[in-house]
């Protein structure tokens, strides 16, 4: 890795617009074992890696894909890796959602001059094949955002059609990929990725992605859209990349109880961080229907949800000019998905319960009929399922 160096002039004049979601890194205890878990109950491919047999000497990454979402799995193989102390710290989590940008050290120059802090300053990864530019600046808590720009055999078209990702990486495969293949569970891409912080912080990270990133709210929830009897929240959605990519930040409300938000940064070591991943799907029963028979463990609905929803959504969809929704009613109330409508059209949600011992992370399946919202309708009937799983766990 060496100081990054004059490069080509970028194609955009604005040096933090935004491509895509180059990858959602996490640092994890054990990068083989986490990958094998997310290949197997998600079915990502594990595509490659590097290791001490590629020539990283600090850490073990594993990337994992599936249509355009690429995760990956880091750990320390040293002490002194960051990745050491934050995993005894926040156990397996969210470290960097990481966006791909034309020039990533001019990204990360204006992200200065913007107010950002330095995470990593610009550093190229080259060999004869292309380059890696990447720069990193802080958000939330333990998070960071890392700009990355691409050229070569590492641009990002070459790494979506199954190319190397970077320098030092080298593709690797395993008979949970030919299963997968077979087996499809058809998640394309990152929707949005959701951050808890702490009370009284929503509105000055909100002013932060506008002053640094440019983003612009897209949508505001209050304590009196997201409460039950016991406990409450509030949310601002940002966007970015011409809506490309999307940041809700929550925070804690006041209520009767400890809200899942709190609940979070008491297992998070009172530090902010990503509290889940949107993951899109064409075909939200048929992804719920694979995930559920490799045993993705969901949150619960009971039946009188059912029994008032489509009255709601079908409202909602005729007012607007909509079309009803086509999926079979009584296959999404087998597989318990959540259905919610606005002006636009509809959505299909479910949430999994924690993909890990502490209750700091978990994964959203969404499927998009038109709506661009986050199914204010199901926000009730989804606290009370979260507040029963917090409730067995001991933190209500």
């Amino acid at each position: 890795m060496t100081t990054a160096a004059t490069k080509t002039p970028s194609t955009s004049t604005d040096p933090l617009a935004l491509i895509d979601v180059d990858h959602v890194r996490f640092y994890v205890g054990n990068a083989k074992q986490a990958a094998y878990f997310y290949a197997h109950t998600f079915g990502f491919r594990i595509d490659q890696i590097a290791d001490l047999t590629t020539g990283s000497r600090d850490e073990a990454d594993y990337l994992l894909t599936q249509g355009n979402i690429r995760l990956m799995f880091t750990t320390a193989l040293t002490k002194d890796h960051p990745a050491a102390e934050e995993v005894k710290r926040f156990g397996d989590g969210v470290k960097d959602i990481a966006l791909t940008v034309f020039d990533a050290e001019k990204a990360y120059e204006q992200a200065i001059r913007n107010g950002a802090e330095s995470a990593s300053e610009p550093r190229v990864i080259s060999d004869e094949k292309g380059s890696v530019t990447v720069a990193s600046i802080k958000t939330y808590g333990r998070v960071v955002h890392t700009f990355v720009s691409r050229s070569g055999g590492y641009a990002l078209p070459e790494v979506k059609r199954g190319g190397t990702f970077m320098p030092v990486f080298k593709k690797i495969d395993s008979p949970v990929n030919d299963y997968n293949e077979a087996h499809p569970c058809g998640l394309k891409y990152v929707d949005h990725c959701v951050g808890n912080v702490e009370d009284g912080k929503m509105n000055h990270w909100v002013q932060w992605y506008e002053d640094v990133l440019g983003f612009t709210m897209f949508k505001h929830f209050d304590d009196k859209d997201i409460s039950t009897e016991y406990s409450a929240l509030m949310s601002k959605v940002m966007s970015g990349g011409n809506g490309l990519i999307k940041m809700p930040i929550n925070e804690p409300a006041e209520g009767k109880k400890k809200s899942q938000i709190q609940e979070y940064l008491d297992w998070h070591d009172n530090t902010p961080g990503c509290q889940h991943l949107a993951l899109r799907t064409d075909d939200a029963l048929e992804s719920v229907a694979e995930l559920r028979r490799r045993g993705v463990d969901f949150l619960s609905l009971p039946d009188a949800y059912y029994e008032k929803v489509w009255d709601r959504v079908d409202s909602m969809l005729k007012a607007h000019g909509h079309e009803a929704v086509k999926e079979d009613h009584d296959r999404i109330k087998e597989l318990g998905i959540l259905v919610d409508a606005d002006d636009e059209g509809y959505l299909l949600q479910l949430f999994t319960k924690p993909l890990q011992d502490r209750p700091t992370l978990f994964f959203e399946i969404i499927t998009r009929r038109g709506s661009q919202s986050f199914g204010k309708g199901n926000f009730k009937a989804l606290f009370e399922a979260l507040e029963i799983e917090q409730e067995r766990r001991g933190n209500l």
